[in-house]
């Protein structure tokens, strides 16, 4: 689907279509993030994207309520973008021999997979409000604010440790 195709046609469509995308995105982070994690090597990190691989399932299972609650049939598309994020990543860590600049390569991908989730559970909420859907902006509310969470621990253990050690 291109970035304007005529199936979009409505604020509905438009909403239906993003939800299909980011549930796209999440089952491929569930894929991924083991991956992370048996290549992190600082002990806070590696247990980082194990939890929130254990959140990631729960986003994937609360946007399954969503497709339910608005009617529609749970239903992924493809995301070109997170695969390209995913990608990008594993191409990364397998050029970085040194395990302190590796953690920090990790880091770097991980933000990226989140802000791009922090963008698209950011519109969806505002479309869900404005389609009169607080019922499902409620829900998605929780997983953005999860998503933000983590790029702030993200943040905080690359400033405090992981790039200090990579730069040293």
């Amino acid at each position: 689907m291109g970035l304007f195709t005529k199936d979009i046609k409505t604020m509905n469509d438009l909403f239906v279509h993003q939800l299909q995308d980011i549930y796209y995105a999440e089952q491929q982070l569930t894929k991924a993030l083991p991956k992370m994690a048996d290549k992190a090597t600082d002990p806070q990190l590696k247990q980082g994207f194990l939890t929130h691989l254990e959140e990631t399932r729960q986003h994937v299972t609360r946007l399954e309520e969503v497709f339910k609650m608005h009617g529609v049939a749970v239903k992924a598309v493809d995301c070109p973008a997170i695969d390209g994020i995913i990608e990008e990543a594993e191409e990364t860590a397998g050029e970085v021999a040194d395990k302190a600049v590796l953690d920090a390569a990790l880091i770097n991908a991980a933000q990226a997979a989140e802000h791009y989730e922090i963008v698209r559970y950011g519109s969806l909420i505002a479309w869900a409000k404005q389609l009169g859907r607080s019922d499902c902006a409620a829900v998605l509310a929780k997983t953005l604010e999860e998503e933000k969470a983590t790029d702030k621990k993200l943040t905080t253990l690359a400033e405090s440790k992981v790039n200090l050690r990579a730069a040293s």
